[in-house]
């Protein structure tokens, strides 16, 4: 529509009778939110400023820009608005945000991703790990009561460089084991779960990345790797081994990976729509699975829209 026939329809609007006035107001109102009025509506105003980390009470209003309300700082005047050092600061077309989030609750494909906002299929791929960069930083503080952990294995990948470092591999092929990246899964009985990328499969690096996370009182389940009695010693918590390989899936009724191992299954299956992750981008693909898991059916565009933020707030996600 032309700015013409916008205006002759404005000008109508004044012969409107009253129900029909109702009529319009309600088909307004149903209108998808744009992702502008989106964050100015759900996301709060900063704790603190963006640049010189002033408590928010030196923030004082500095106007509008793009729809955002910009707030400068009295202690190093300069102005910041709720984008202001995110993922997301800088980023155009604001009105097709949200359905790229719609997108990724869906799982789509790059390009499907790019035709649903029509944007280029690059712009898709760029925005998927803007969107992503936060959420890949959200793990539990600290899990408790039975954690059951396990690695998976996911192919070293250099998919969309233009050069290889070692030879091209087979289509189909399984590729050696020292080409295979280590994730561990750590997960509890309440469904939290964090997964980290290991450089090598060894207690040192296993116990770097449990040892903050999982509480002193809790019991660390585990396969029969000899490695995770060394890792249990260390950080100083109860084991239990469950020795798959001889068919011994659970011990004393309540002992066993089997939630774990749950997960990874997902995890692949999920990966697998992809058709290949590289490398450099896993951790990004590690997390976007972590929060669909994570708020499950209450999952929605906003929610996305805070994780991409980093604005880790379950009571006001669950009520947008």
């Amino acid at each position: 529509m032309n700015r013409s026939d916008f205006a002759r329809l404005l000008g109508q609007l004044g012969f409107l009778s009253p129900k029909q006035r109702a009529q319009v107001q309600g088909v307004l109102t149903a209108l998808p939110d744009t992702a502008t009025g989106a964050v100015a509506r759900i996301i709060p105003g900063p704790e603190a400023c963006p640049h010189c980390q002033a408590p928010a009470e030196q923030l004082r209003p500095w106007g509008h820009s793009h729809g955002l309300a910009r707030m400068r700082c009295h202690t190093c005047g300069r102005t910041s608005n709720a984008l202001t050092g995110t993922p997301l600061a800088h980023l155009r077309r604001r009105e097709q945000w949200m359905h790229h989030a719609q997108a990724l609750i869906e799982g789509a494909s790059v390009r499907k991703a790019a035709q649903c906002c029509g944007v280029d299929k690059n712009t898709a791929f760029r925005w998927r790990h803007r969107f992503l960069q936060a959420a890949a930083m959200h793990r539990p503080a600290h899990e408790g009561g039975i954690v059951e952990a396990d690695e998976t294995f996911f192919l070293e990948s250099f998919k969309g460089q233009r050069k290889l470092p070692r030879p091209a591999r087979k289509r189909g092929g399984a590729g050696a084991y020292f080409e295979r990246v280590a994730v561990l899964v750590a997960r509890d009985r309440s469904g939290q779960t964090a997964d980290f990328r290991l450089e090598n499969v060894d207690a040192a690096h296993i116990t770097a990345v449990l040892n903050p996370l999982i509480d002193k009182d809790a019991i660390l389940c585990t396969d029969g790797a000899v490695i995770y009695q060394k890792v249990a010693r260390t950080m100083g918590v109860t084991h239990r081994a469950v020795n798959v390989q001889k068919g011994i899936r659970v011990l004393d009724g309540a002992f066993h990976i089997q939630n774990v191992n749950a997960y990874d299954s997902r995890l692949k299956q999920w990966m697998g729509r992809f058709h290949g992750v590289a490398t450099k981008y896993l951790e990004n693909y590690l997390g976007w699975r972590r929060m669909i898991e994570r708020y499950r059916q209450n999952i929605s565009p906003n929610v996305c829209l805070y994780e991409a933020l980093g604005r880790w707030q379950p009571q006001q996600l669950m009520q947008t």
